[in-house]
């Protein structure tokens, strides 16, 4: 059956709900920019909500790492645990208790919801059970009409209970979702009755949810592929409380593009987390521009978008309901774009930022050379290769290069495939041009080399290979002028005589 084409009318709010229990990763990021686009897009509101129920697993800084690299980003959200709105917060779940469980006991009050004392072991047997007999687990029931004698029983073991959501028998749970069409589940088929509040009085996620999206008026749901199970749970508490539903849409999941499979942390050629590609000299609008295209695909060819033009490309009609896979040549391709596309000063500022911040192994040997403060020449080496830069480290690289020539061993093995006679004439010939240069002068490279074709008649690749085997131990080098004049001269005349006496040798 066709998808039909999704109106948006009326007033829009979305949410991203984040656990702290990790840090913000590439799913998230998708999660979150897409919410972003259609608030945007809309006119809408976007709301931060952190669901930190489970304590045990939240990590330290998990929260704001989270919030720090949606800014990072150049996400920013309109209301949220930062940002409160008086008619919606708290804006963390563990706030918000006391809410759920109000919701708890006037399900409980219906007889839509009932206590459940069977013990984990207990559960155990039956799951294996029904594995055993080849019967999809699920729970079976047991304590929905309890006799109240069962009950009192239960009460003086001291057994402690879980809260239970009744489902009617053979109902379907159908939405219209935004992006994969009519999906409908039986509730025969989703696991039984399930757990809306926990032993020790918390909530669980399938119930807070729909508590929370409810109360702060959320309209539209937006989250990845992997919650779809979830959906006809939330649909059976939002039916069992009569409260109206938002509009579903499920976002798909990123596969791996050597394994076909679901993206996941075992995928140890692809970065998993925002921080990662921060530090390892990724901007934040080049991998925003990438993950947009993650799920999502504009009308045209065009494939570099600024934010802006993002938010207005951006229509929830071509949200794709296949997998999207994460191709790294891709993003390295738009992440070369965009350092091309900047301002040299700017470029300049996030390289000295990365080395400031020493989070990795370049960036820790440059801030110990104190290249930070050196914003010239980070600019100029920026200048000279931006155009073959896949990321800022690939110009750090090179930065700590031109730091360490002066004791660099160069193999010069590439001068066998050049005549010996002409590349001394040519390094004699420049090293006696810059020797005799006064002490105060800046060079002029260019001019130097040309002086040098001049002089001997050997040009091409006769001429400019060999120096950038003297400069850059590679035949192939961007201008090899610019990269001269990044050095000290002294540093020059030396490179120059010592490859020249290497060729007599």
């Amino acid at each position: 059956m066709k998808k039909e084409k999704v109106e948006i009318k009326g007033d829009v709010r979305v949410r991203y709900a984040p656990s702290p229990t990790g840090f913000l990763h590439i799913g998230n990021a998708q999660s979150a920019l897409f919410n972003y686009l259609f608030a945007r897009h809309y006119n809408g509101t976007w709301v931060l909500r952190i669901e930190d129920t489970d304590t045990k697993r939240n990590v330290e800084n998990g929260e704001q790492s989270q919030m720090e690299n949606l800014h990072w980003l150049g996400l920013d959200w309109d209301e949220g645990p930062d940002k409160p709105n008086v008619e919606y917060a708290p804006y963390h779940q563990s706030k918000r208790v006391d809410l759920y469980h109000h919701y708890v006991q006037e399900l409980l009050a219906k007889g839509l919801a009932y206590k459940d004392y069977a013990t984990e072991a207990e559960l155990k047997a039956l799951h294996d059970e029904q594995v055993e007999n080849k019967i999809a687990p699920h729970y079976d029931g047991r304590w929905y009409n309890a006799s109240e004698e069962a009950i009192q029983q239960a009460e003086a073991e001291g057994r402690s209970y879980t809260i239970r959501l009744h489902l009617p028998q053979d109902h379907v749970y159908a939405w219209n979702d935004m992006i994969k069409g009519h999906v409908e589940f039986n509730s025969d088929n989703i696991g039984g009755d399930f757990i809306i509040e926990k032993s020790d009085g918390m909530a669980t996620y399938n119930f807070a949810v729909v508590i929370d999206d409810y109360l702060m008026k959320i309209t539209h749901v937006l989250r990845g592929d992997d919650h779809i199970a979830n959906t006809p749970k939330q649909i059976a508490v939002y039916e069992a409380l009569g409260f109206s539903q938002p509009t579903f849409g499920h976002i798909t999941l990123i596969y791996s593009m050597a394994t076909h499979k679901k993206l996941s942390k075992r995928d140890q050629d692809t970065l998993q987390f925002i921080s990662q590609y921060r530090k390892y000299g990724y901007l934040s609008e080049a991998l925003l521009n990438f993950i947009a295209f993650l799920g999502w695909s504009p009308v045209g060819e065009k494939e570099i978008f600024s934010k802006e033009e993002l938010i207005d490309a951006y229509d929830i009609n071509r949200m794709s309901a296949s997998p999207a896979y994460f191709d790294q040549k891709k993003l390295d391709w738009t992440n070369g774009e965009y350092i091309k596309k900047l301002d040299s000063a700017e470029l300049a500022r996030r390289i000295a930022e990365l080395i400031t911040a020493a989070e990795t192994e370049e960036a820790a040997q440059l801030k110990e050379l104190a290249v930070q403060n050196d914003l010239a020449l980070i600019e100029k080496v920026g200048h000279i290769y931006r155009s073959e830069a896949k990321t800022l480290l690939d110009i750090m690289k090179k930065i700590i290069f031109i730091k360490q020539i002066a004791t660099y061993e160069f193999s010069y093995a590439d001068f066998a495939a050049f005549d010996r006679e002409k590349m001394l004439t040519v390094f004699d010939y420049l090293a006696n041009e810059v020797n005799d240069l006064p002490t105060d002068a800046t060079p002029d490279y260019s001019a130097l080399i040309k002086a040098t074709q001049k002089a001997t008649g050997i040009k091409g690749r006769d001429l400019y290979m060999p120096l950038n085997i003297v400069f850059t131990d590679s035949q192939s080098a961007p201008q090899i002028n610019e990269f001269m004049g990044v050095l000290d001269p002294q540093l020059v005349l030396r490179l120059l005589q010592q490859a020249a006496a290497y060729l007599r040798n």
